[in-house]
């Protein structure tokens, strides 16, 4: 499965994010979408759409995206959530999840910054945080992510990188 992957759009899913993402199957959005369910929706309706809340979105979108998702995607358990943190960083209740689920693939958001990086205490598990899509917040280059996940293996990631306007 291709997977495109955003976090914190804050209100802003522009045409350039769309063009990176339109060959993706499905859109992971780890949180902070911004513009409530309109902005969800759109979304949904450009590709099929698995989200979390965040800690800026309002209790409506938390109807349809949880504040945590547990999921399989071709042999790999994914959690995701919005505030995670990093290996040796963890925001406590992210590394109550991880130990409770043990994923394969840990999602998060709301740092902005772009990271991916293995954490070794955990058996290896893949942290991926896409950083910014939109344009609120300190970051200087918005980011997107794209990868493909086949028989338990993700692989042939891709960095989308656009200045903040």
């Amino acid at each position: 499965m291709y997977i495109g992957l955003i976090s914190d759009t804050h209100g802003v899913f522009d045409d350039r994010i769309k063009a990176f993402l339109e060959p993706v199957d499905q859109i992971w959005h780890a949180g902070d979408f911004g513009g409530g369910m309109d902005l969800a929706a759109q979304i949904a309706r450009f590709k099929p759409l698995v989200g979390v809340a965040g800690n800026c979105d309002n209790h409506d979108l938390r109807f349809e995206h949880p504040l945590h998702r547990v999921f399989e995607c071709e042999g790999m358990k994914v959690l995701m959530t919005h505030v995670g943190g990093y290996p040796g960083r963890y925001d406590p209740r992210a590394r109550q999840l991880i130990d409770t689920y043990r994923p394969d693939i840990f999602v998060c958001g709301h740092s902005h910054i772009l990271k991916v990086v293995r954490d070794p205490k955990r058996s290896g598990m893949l942290v991926i945080n896409p950083g910014a899509a939109g344009i609120q917040g300190f970051h200087v280059v918005r980011t997107a992510l794209r990868f493909r996940i086949e028989d338990g293996n993700i692989h042939s990631m891709e960095v989308f990188e656009l200045e903040r306007d």
